[in-house]
């Protein structure tokens, strides 16, 4: 069997001193899979994702992806693992705002001794600018960008490192329609081009139609906020 973007296998995770719960019995997204999660606020669609990228272990359970079993690893490793497979778009953006546009995007290879920083990225972080609209607007703090230019910015920056798997959270919440299709258009291009994995969350069920699953949260189980 071909080797799957993740697989979650028995998953429970909590909060520390909190109620809420999450439980995946289990999930599997293959390689080169297009797939969005639909749920309501406070389901856990967010906590997935960071179960996925290792930022959060479970209490029980075991995540594995590109092939790799992160709940296996410690801190730095998981780290070094997400910056040469993994692309993340934050809901918040999670821009530094005294970088310019163009450094925002670069920023995984500035901080991760795993990448490498050298003109080919430099080039492909100027070209997903291009892509996205903001190729005149490199040299700008992200003060200067409207919120949907945050996030157009924040989806370059999670593709310039050529992940294997692209985990975006609500990447088109704050974009109007012409820019929304636009970044839509970006991720489902590096997916197809790269054959990368695409898991992304959404509110929007008008976006649904593109995916090629759709993974409703009501399937599995959790409580509290």
């Amino acid at each position: 069997m071909a080797t799957a973007a993740f697989e979650l296998s028995d998953i429970c995770f909590r909060y520390r001193g909190g109620d809420f719960e999450l439980r995946v019995p289990e999930l599997r997204l293959e390689a080169g899979e297009r797939v969005a999660v639909i749920g309501p606020s406070g389901a856990g669609k967010t906590t997935l994702l960071h179960l996925v990228a290792g930022i959060a272990l479970p209490d029980r359970g075991r995540v594995t992806t590109a092939g790799t079993e992160l709940t296996a690893l410690g801190d730095a490793a998981r780290r070094a693992f997400r910056a040469r497979h993994v692309g993340l778009v934050f809901q918040e953006f999670e821009l530094l705002e005294y970088l310019s546009v163009l450094d925002n995007i670069l920023l995984p290879y500035r901080i991760n001794p795993a990448l490498r920083l050298d003109t080919p990225a430099r080039a492909r972080a100027r070209a997903l600018a291009n892509g996205v609209g903001l190729g005149e607007k490199l040299g700008r703090p992200p003060a200067r960008l409207s919120h949907g230019e945050r996030q157009r910015a924040a989806l370059c920056r999670a593709l310039v490192t050529e992940p294997d798997l692209v985990l975006a959270d609500e990447p088109t919440g704050n974009l109007d329609p012409d820019n929304k299709e636009r970044a839509l258009d970006a991720l489902f291009a590096y997916a197809e081009r790269a054959g990368a994995a695409l898991l992304t969350v959404t509110h929007d069920h008008d976006l649904l139609p593109r995916f090629q699953r759709v993974i409703d949260f009501k399937s599995f189980w959790s409580s509290g906020s």
